[in-house]
């Protein structure tokens, strides 16, 4: 069986390859990039922020997620003198001053731990845009002189796809925070019958060349047996009936932290469904929503949202079936996109445990950032594909993100496999 193909140099910047995008792209995605930053951030503007962070979400002011990501890609562009040696350039080389000279105070998470930034005194919306409309510009005028190299070019394409993720994260604040987002959910699509993929070897992870994220390296073969997978994610429909047979009350479909997570959120909620939804099941078997701040029906064939991972693990034993592993969602992505499989809605929960390749180093920028995966080995677990939030150049099937089994505030659901 195939591996994946090798990409080439992208057209567009909506398309996933532009992990390998020369500078000419590069610097129009970076400007599309920050132009949506700015956006988003507008939306939070009207907004009275609570004092203390949402509850289960990442700690961090929509101030401080705008404020980070002039601050990054300043910190390894525009203040880095060995920006150009890519990948080797040393994490604690001499870098020039900020043009912002409280930057580092806010904006360094190794300076400012998740619990201190939502209260962090940070200047106001205005001073933030300016702020990052300054080290915009000074990361595209170097990126003109920079030699067309992957190692050259490498902290361009961290900054870009380093604010996608941020503005990822702008989106899940607004829904907790219930900012009047104008971003429709992706309609339903017709239920279509599993995928059967043959046994094969897969190359799982991204190989060398272009950019990648740490934890998608070294790739590596796995041999794969023969399993039938969803054609799509799971439906509201399909999750409907399980909290109709009594899912969210029979200990023996969860496992036993799941269990207990459970049992304290229903003391404390009386959660009994995913979060954010206000009404499930019932008459008509009806699932009402909060999106945006704003109600609204959920169609039967849309993908379920916002679940977590000992929620859908409950669901898929209660259904007679697991959920995949990752190297077989990421096999399933290749090799069966013409056969039906649809992905790029939300986020999808897999059974693999987030842990480290053999031979996997980690990128010394992400040490600079909260994204780092080293601190949630043997703890998370492992999402893959990408949610109607993410940017069209995110959606890369050999993405791989993660996130603790509790976390619930991002746009994630989940498929299934057959035992």
């Amino acid at each position: 069986m195939p591996a994946a193909h090798r990409e080439t140099r992208p057209e567009s910047i909506d398309a996933t390859s532009m992990r390998r995008a020369g500078a000419e792209l590069l610097s129009l995605a970076l400007m599309d990039a920050r132009n949506h930053a700015l956006h988003l951030l507008s939306h939070f503007e009207p907004v009275a922020l609570p004092d203390a962070p949402p509850p289960r979400t990442q700690a961090q002011s929509p101030l401080w997620l705008a404020g980070n990501i002039g601050w990054l890609a300043e910190y390894w562009i525009g203040r880095n003198p060995q920006r150009a040696l890519g990948p080797a350039c040393p994490a604690e080389t001499v870098r020039l001053p900020s043009i912002e000279p409280m930057a580092d105070s806010w904006f360094d998470p190794a300076l400012v731990a998740p619990g201190e930034r939502w209260g962090l005194p940070l200047p106001g919306y205005e001073a933030i845009r300016a702020y990052l409309l300054q080290t915009l510009e000074s990361t595209l005028e170097l990126l003109e002189k920079a030699p067309d190299t992957d190692a050259a070019l490498y902290f361009y394409r961290v900054a870009l796809f380093h604010e996608d993720l941020r503005c990822e994260q702008l989106v899940a604040l607004a829904q907790a925070l219930d900012v009047p987002l104008k971003l429709p959910l992706p309609g339903g699509v017709a239920a279509r019958d599993p995928v059967l993929v043959p046994a094969g070897q897969w190359l799982l992870g991204s190989p060398p060349g272009g950019f990648s994220f740490d934890v998608e390296r070294p790739a590596h073969e796995i041999p794969v047996p023969e399993f039938e997978i969803d054609a799509q994610p799971l439906a509201w429909s399909q999750y409907v009936e399980f909290v109709q047979d009594g899912g969210y009350d029979r200990v023996e479909l969860w496992h036993p932290q799941g269990w207990a997570w459970l049992t304290q959120e229903a003391a404390r909620e009386g959660r009994r469904g995913p979060r954010y939804v206000e009404q499930i099941g019932g008459a008509g078997g009806a699932v009402l929503a909060t999106q945006f701040g704003r109600p609204a029906r959920m169609a039967g064939r849309q993908s379920v949202l916002h679940v977590t991972w000992w929620e859908a693990d409950a669901w898929a034993r209660w259904a007679g079936r697991r959920l995949p592993t990752e190297v077989e969602w990421e096999m399933a992505a290749h090799v069966a996109h013409r056969r039906g499989f649809r992905w790029g809605d939300v986020r999808e929960w897999t059974a693999t445990t987030l842990r480290p390749w053999p031979g996997f180093v980690a990128d010394r920028w992400s040490r600079h950032t909260d994204l780092e995966a080293q601190p949630l080995f043997g703890l998370a677990k492992v999402q893959r594909g990408a949610s109607f939030a993410a940017r069209a150049r995110m959606k890369h099937p050999k993405f791989r993100g993660f996130a603790p089994p509790e976390r619930d505030d991002a746009f994630v659901g989940f498929r299934t496999c057959s035992l």
